[in-house]
């Protein structure tokens, strides 16, 4: 005989059945059934027939019809669980983040511009708007990552762990201002190497100050290298350009920037295979490190939302960031004349720090839990993603759009990203980090901030 106790409605949506040694649950829409007695093995001799004539096959069956009328009744409930499902992912993508207190700013900003046309507020409050987009869309990245693979989880974050730069930059070549996108996405590589990092290894130096926090060096050493190549496919136009030894003149550095930029497309695909594929034993030490914690539950490790949420959140939020980006890329040039601000400080130093929002609180937080490995990937994996991948997506789509989008960034900025990348191998060569290496990192952005505070772009008055 069936006993059905506490019948109560509760989320559960699935039919589970729980077979312990001595009873079985069965769990439906909150329903809790339990056979009195103890439950026998079935005989795997008995046919259909015998099963049927068994007290057990009958037992069993009589508790699946009660099921299947229990499936028929609540089958009318679907659209209040769709309902609620969608209800409980806007919770969480919308409402359950801090950080999305902000949301309001994006349409304040829409409101100003028709409204004012005071493009100093228009690109601050689209500035603050995009923020918490940032931050959302890797979250909605992380999430789709649990359902794709670490293979394609690499190529998505590729994607859209900088979407909102690479949604800028495309804007901003639309509206011919190629050097809004050089500069914007040489600032997120500054930003992402020195404050992002430096940030995360002064506040995990600073919560584990009795040790020197340590991380794989091999990847730190790969990743080096790839922005050493960066800087060289950089460097080459530039060089060509202010020595003025083209072959034509105007028109070798932007072949040389394409092809150059080909191949840097095809080095971070290799590199992408050769981290994910040939060499994932040695080149991810988060897997080794979460299977030593195995006994341990971390919710972190669990996604929140579905497949199919992920992706309609990756739809709607990247719609919406293009929308922001076209505000404020519109305003930029008024914005700089109302703030008194250089263009290149803004493109440089304002404009990353909303892109990279989202590394910056996963790289400090992963940093203060002694997991520097993933702040490290997180950091320094997104100048590289930026370097090896977007810059030369930009080339090609500039070259596609008709653009003369090339790789000569100007002295000035090429001088920079070279010392830049030179100090941040030499903090990485030793395999451990500390907060005075965190807060030199720091520093030495500040001074990166101020020389483009005071910075005039001469390629204003070239050409």
């Amino acid at each position: 005989m069936i006993i059905f106790s506490n019948f109560c409605f509760f989320r559960t949506v699935d039919l589970i059945v729980y077979e312990v040694e001595e009873n079985t649950r069965i769990d439906y829409g909150g329903a809790c059934i339990f056979p009195m007695g103890s439950v026998e093995k079935m005989d795997p001799e008995l046919n259909g027939d015998d099963f049927r004539e068994s007290p057990l096959g009958v037992r069993k069956m009589h508790t699946f019809e009660h099921i299947g009328s229990m499936a028929a009744a609540t089958q009318s409930h679907g659209p209040i669980r769709a309902r609620s499902r969608l209800l409980m992912s806007i919770y969480i993508v919308i409402f359950k983040a801090k950080i999305n207190i902000l949301l309001p700013f994006g349409p304040l900003a829409l409101l100003l511009h028709y409204l004012t046309q005071n493009h100093g507020w228009v690109f601050f409050f689209s500035l603050v708007g995009i923020t918490p987009i940032a931050e959302r869309l890797g979250y909605a990245t992380e999430q789709l990552a649990f359902y794709t693979g670490p293979t394609v989880g690499g190529l998505l974050n590729a994607t859209f762990g900088n979407a909102t730069e690479m949604i800028i930059s495309i804007y901003a070549l639309r509206n011919g201002m190629i050097r809004v996108v050089q500069q914007s996405l040489l600032g997120s590589i500054l930003s992402n190497m020195l404050l992002v990092l430096g940030c995360a290894f002064f506040c995990g130096g600073i919560m584990h100050s009795e040790k020197d926090q340590v991380f794989n060096k091999a990847t730190a050493v790969v990743n080096s290298g790839l922005l050493l190549m960066a800087v060289m496919g950089l460097t080459f136009p530039a060089v060509l350009h202010f020595t003025h030894s083209e072959i034509h003149y105007g028109k070798s550095e932007v072949s040389l920037s394409r092809f150059s930029s080909c191949i840097m497309l095809v080095a971070y695909a290799s590199y992408l295979f050769f981290q994910l594929k040939t060499r994932h034993h040695t080149y991810s030490p988060i897997d080794e490190e979460e299977t030593q914690n195995d006994n341990v539950p971390d919710q972190e490790d669990v996604p929140e939302i579905t497949l199919w949420e992920s992706i309609a959140w990756l739809a709607v939020l990247t719609a919406w960031v293009s929308v922001l980006s076209g505000y404020l890329v519109d305003a930029i040039q008024g914005a700089s004349e109302a703030m008194s601000m250089p263009v290149a400080f803004i493109s440089v130093i304002l404009l990353p720090i909303v892109g990279n929002a989202a590394e910056h609180a996963s790289a400090i937080m992963f940093a203060m839990k002694d997991k520097l490995d993933i702040s490290l990937g997180v950091a320094i994996g997104s100048s590289t993603q930026i370097s090896m991948f977007l810059i030369p997506f930009c080339v090609v789509i500039g070259w596609i759009m008709g653009e003369r989008m090339d790789l000569n960034f100007q002295l000035f900025e090429t001088a920079t990203l070279f010392i830049t990348v030179l100090v941040v191998a030499f903090m990485l060569q030793e395999g451990t980090a500390n907060y005075f290496k965190g807060l030199m990192l720091i520093l030495c952005y500040l001074i990166v901030a101020a020389s483009f505070f005071v910075h005039i772009d001469p390629a204003i008055n070239d050409d």
